[in-house]
């Protein structure tokens, strides 16, 4: 197989548009208020059960963002909510190796409003865009607590390879993690990607934006 020319570029602070979604650079002043509210809406405890920790009061909550919108790697972006145009989640392209063309998305908080809905879909699809399709890096990783059966059906659905899990890979939280692994890889890309469009299409949505097709129907 024909190996792209390395290294790849580095994801850059740019805005992805999409439908439903759009990414943008994780400001604090334009994304704070509303990213804080998303996190710890109701139920953020499983929601932010897998991640790092977050400060819940304001001033660590700002202090946390300011050092987190000052990161390259990870590199955060809002998830906008395109029919509100409110901040509704966050998520991060990381763990760069431009060398060996490896990019991990990751860091991810999708509040209630957009969970499971095309809103977040299309985020995963924009971010997924740019690292295989525009910056031409030959893998994507997701990788998740292999406890979190929620963000492995995630990477399921959307089209992951699962390759296994690390034991003991970390410490989270002050216990042992073990970590499953999960890969894109660029050739199966296309077809995936042919398929979320399918999906995100405006004709398989009703009036309410309920889907009328699953995306493993469509599969």
């Amino acid at each position: 197989m024909h190996i792209p020319s390395l290294p790849r570029p580095r994801p850059e602070c740019v805005t992805l548009e999409g439908r439903y979604a759009r990414l943008e650079p994780l400001d604090p002043t334009r994304h704070g208020a509303a990213l804080r509210e998303a996190t710890f809406a109701t139920g953020s405890e499983a929601r932010l059960r897998y991640v790092p920790d977050v400060p819940a009061d304001a001033v660590g909550y700002r202090s946390w963002l300011e050092a987190t919108a000052a990161s390259e790697d990870p590199l955060f972006f809002a998830v906008i909510d395109r029919a509100g145009e409110r901040c509704e989640g966050r998520q991060a392209l990381m763990r760069v190796d431009p060398e060996h063309g490896v990019i991990e998305l990751g860091h991810i908080v999708w509040g209630p409003v957009i969970a499971r809905t095309r809103v977040a879909t299309e985020a995963f699809a924009l971010a997924a865009t740019y690292a295989l399709d525009v910056l031409g890096y030959r893998r994507l990783e997701w990788k998740c607590h292999a406890e979190n059966a929620a963000s492995r059906r995630a990477a399921e659905r959307f089209g992951f390879t699962y390759e296994g899990t690390f034991r003991q890979h970390m410490v989270a939280k002050g216990t042992n993690r073990d970590t499953a692994w999960f890969s894109l890889l660029d050739h199966e890309w296309p077809e995936i990607r042919e398929r979320l469009d399918a999906w995100l299409a405006p004709t398989n949505f009703d009036e309410a934006g309920r889907q009328r097709a699953s995306l493993a129907h469509v599969r």
